[in-house]
């Protein structure tokens, strides 16, 4: 590893006092004073929120060098046992680290992700860096060309760290499929970290990194999060360019930010967000400032609560940990309303078969041995829609996406469950593969809905299982409401200490 100790800010000014200092504030338009970093026996750096950190740099207290030695160091020591990263690319994070920190000197600052190390799933295309999707059959592959996030990500000067593990090419929501090994839960390592995006959960909850992007086609997001105990949030479809990143379902594939507090989420999504000409699916939509809002208050906010689909079945402790997060969220708005939405599971699935197979179908023509048997065996099964079923599927997509603002005519934003049971044990769930999409639906069905209905869709930590694992609670709000949801989202984050938690992995 690169020794760049002897520019390191940090060796001159960081100690514990300057950081209580410092992170009292934080962004510009952000109450101050709202998030309070934990000083731990090691890492404290990697304790700090993305908000924290960036304070820190900016006001040169830390160095970006440090920060991402310590991520660096982290990687080396837990990734072993997670598995969330399939490949760290140390010495050009190094590089970006020093690149960013020099700029600082010079009075050059692009934003709050500037010298911030953050980790991308393994779908997103990364010039001269392999981008494999989790499979055989893009194990060499090297894109020449960044993805439109990547592009805005180095932009805002974001350090790399480099690439995340995921289930096979996002076909999936626990991650035991995965060439590179299933990823395991930091809460519980004999879990599963849910999926598709489970490296970029993982890496986020276990301070590998200070934020992760993934990718939601039914709930890959937001799911993980759940499960990990950490923030995610599914932009509306085609608020961030999915150019560059290979596809699941392009009706479906979203792209969003996957951090440890809501704070954070705005602020990756203030540099990830915005219009992109060259991608078809992108709308070009204003860019809400979403940190300047967060701290508003969500006295007036009306709560619609979907029973129907999205609370039946819970397990009773997800039961228990919504009863008690609804009654919170009580207090804080005015008022809470049942209501009815189009749920629309069949629909969805139909056009993730139908897609996932047009995309791939040349492939497993080709080459079906390089795929994971279980991947081969659900891509197969989208030769078996008809260009007619498709079709209608996709009439049936936009007549949903036409009618659910309405929804939001008598209510401000929905309230749900992110899922409706805990994750499974991995042995479980390898011992039993005739089972395993079956138990993966489940986890994704209060997920899925809102890629269907393209809404912004916040997963946030509500509380926890009898057995120590996370559980999370969804804030849905109107299309191009993400200022809204994250405004909520903050509200009762810091009504609740569930996101001060963190796993103990030594």
């Amino acid at each position: 590893m690169t020794n760049t100790d002897e520019n390191l800010w940090s060796r001159r000014a960081f100690n514990k006092s300057a950081l209580a200092g410092a992170a009292g504030s934080l962004i510009a338009g952000i109450d101050k004073g709202a998030d309070h970093a934990e000083i731990g026996p090691r890492s404290s750096l990697t304790n700090l929120s993305l908000s924290e950190a960036s304070q820190l740099v900016r006001s040169k207290k830390v160095s970006p060098v440090e920060l991402t030695q310590e991520c660096l160091s982290n990687i080396e020591r837990l990734n072993p046992k997670l598995n969330a990263f399939i490949s760290v690319t140390a010495d050009s994070a190094l590089a970006q680290a020093q690149k960013a920190e020099d700029e600082l000197q010079r009075g050059r600052w692009n934003g709050p992700l500037h010298g911030i190390p953050v980790a991308l799933k393994d779908l997103v295309d990364t010039a001269g860096v392999r981008t494999t999707a989790a499979s055989a059959l893009f194990k060499d592959r090297v894109p020449t060309q960044d993805a439109e996030i990547v592009r805005r990500l180095k932009a805002g000067g974001a350090v790399l760290l480099g690439k995340l593990n995921m289930h096979e090419i996002a076909y999936g929501s626990s991650s035991v499929i995965s060439y590179f090994g299933p990823v395991r839960n930091p809460w519980a390592p004999d879990y599963m970290a849910g999926g598709s995006s489970s490296g970029s959960a993982v890496a986020t909850a276990a301070r590998l990194c200070y934020a992760a992007i993934g990718s939601d086609t039914g709930g890959s997001i937001r799911q993980p999060a759940a499960y990990c105990g950490i923030v995610g949030l599914k932009p509306t479809y085609g608020r961030v360019s999915t150019r560059g990143v290979i596809p699941l379902a392009w009706s479906l594939d979203h792209l969003g930010p996957m951090t440890r507090t809501v704070i954070d989420a705005a602020l990756t999504l203030q540099v990830i967000a915005g219009y992109d000409p060259e991608d078809t699916s992108s709308t070009d939509i204003p860019v809400a400032d979403y940190a300047a809002t967060l701290g508003a208050k969500t006295s007036s906010l009306r709560i619609g609560i979907p029973r129907t689909h999205f609370y039946e079945g819970l397990h009773p402790e997800i039961q228990a940990a919504m009863d008690t997060a609804l009654s919170v969220l009580g207090k804080l708005t005015a008022s809470q309303h049942e209501i009815e939405i189009p749920a629309a599971n069949d629909t969805a699935i139909l056009i993730l078969k139908a897609e996932a197979y047009a995309y791939h179908r040349e492939y497993v023509t080709k080459t079906p041995e390089l795929y994971q048997a279980e991947t081969l065996k659900r891509i197969r099964a989208g030769a078996e829609i008809s260009t007619a079923a498709y079709v209608y599927g996709r009439r049936q997509l936009d007549q949903f996406r036409r009618s659910v603002p309405r929804v939001f005519d008598t209510v401000n934003v929905l309230v749900t469950p992110t899922t409706p049971v805990p994750p499974f044990k991995i042995s479980d769930l390898l011992a039993d593969m005739d089972n395993l999409r079956s138990k993966e639906v489940v986890t994704a069905r209060n997920t899925r809905p809102f890629n269907l209905l393209g809404l912004p869709t916040i997963s946030v930590p509500c509380g926890f299982t009898g057995a120590g694992l996370p559980i999370g609670m969804q804030i849905t709000g109107p299309p191009g409401g993400e200022a809204t949801v994250l405004r909520l989202a903050y509200a009762y984050e810091r009504a609740t200490d569930w996101h001060n938690r963190r796993p103990n992995l030594g």
